[in-house]
């Protein structure tokens, strides 16, 4: 820019993230269901990792992906939630500007982390109900390993460029976030440079990672479906569908508040701000908040196992 006054600040030292813009006043009582989802985030999340860990029987591949998204979901939600309830509780605005690369970063990547391991969770439902005679040898542990550290590069390096994008602009309009996160969209808008290079990248993750990752659970339900009609009896069937019931709910949850948060953010202009930021929060912290949940209660092994937890009594 030409403008002689205009100050350029490359790195700034640190970003003030607003909350949510518009809704200053009711902060202190949007803080409680924000804290009670990330309260049964954490607890239904790591309850999930104990039973699974402590129960033999829970060794498998199904049980292993669940883990893997059991932690995906912890760190995400971690990652949005204690900033957010401190904007609430103390009006604690600031954050440094790495610190905000950092918080974008982690958001980010385990978003992409956890679309990934559904694609993996679709492809051992597929693997089970298709050829369940070589499951076993197919979805062994290395394998399983292999598939999980896949999905954690992926989610790592096709971020990265996001980080290092929004590190080299010069930000010189303000620091001033109006957003309760370090979303990479509201960083890049405060720079002062042409940041199309941002724009067209992030397009293309986000329709690279969907569109590959849904196309692979549409093919692998496909599949799981002309199988499970194939069977001769209505029980047989509903018994077999029953076993992917968990796994499709989790994908809805995920994809359909995130479908509905892109289409808002990028047509949605005439919608008031602070819609928007609240769509942006609720498409990353529910599902860490009903995953567990909807495993808990509709796996009848997780069920079981939770309730001799609270129902033991020592003799």
């Amino acid at each position: 820019m030409s403008d002689s006054n205009t100050t350029y600040f490359t790195n700034p030292s640190t970003f003030i993230l607003l909350g949510i813009p518009g809704l200053e006043a009711a902060h202190i009582w949007l803080s409680i269901p924000f804290c009670i989802m990330y309260v049964i985030a954490i607890l239904g999340n790591i309850t999930i990792l104990f039973i699974v860990n402590m129960e033999p029987s829970l060794h498998v591949p199904m049980y292993y992906f669940l883990c893997m998204l059991a932690i995906t979901d912890l760190v995400l939600s971690t990652s949005i939630l204690p900033k957010t309830l401190s904007i609430f509780w103390f009006k604690s605005k600031e954050i440094d500007f790495s610190a905000c690369l950092t918080q974008m970063y982690f958001i980010h990547c385990f978003s992409v982390m956890e679309s990934g391991i559904l694609v993996a969770m679709a492809f051992d439902r597929y693997v089970a109900i298709c050829d369940p005679l070589r499951h076993s040898t197919i979805l062994t542990n290395p394998v399983v390993a292999k598939i999980g550290l896949a999905v954690v590069l992926r989610g790592g390096m096709l971020v990265l460029p996001h980080l290092f994008l929004a590190r080299q602009w010069p930000y010189c309009r303000t620091n001033i976030i109006p957003h309760s996160y370090c979303e990479h969209i509201a960083v890049v808008k405060l720079a002062c440079d042409d940041t199309r290079v941002s724009s067209y990248y992030g397009l293309f993750a986000a329709f690279l990672v969907t569109g590959v990752d849904v196309s692979f659970i549409a093919m692998s339900y496909t599949q799981i479906l002309r199988a499970i009609f194939s069977l001769p009896t209505k029980d047989a069937q509903l018994k077999t569908f029953w076993t992917c019931s968990s796994h499709l709910c989790v994908i809805l949850t995920f994809y359909i508040p995130a479908l509905f948060s892109f289409i808002m953010h990028r047509f949605g202009h005439n919608v008031a701000l602070h819609f928007h930021v609240l769509l942006a929060n609720v498409y990353l912290l529910v599902p860490p908040v009903l995953n567990p949940i909807i495993y808990g209660v509709r796996t009848k092994q997780i069920l079981d196992r939770l309730l001799q937890l609270f129902t033991y009594k020592e003799t």
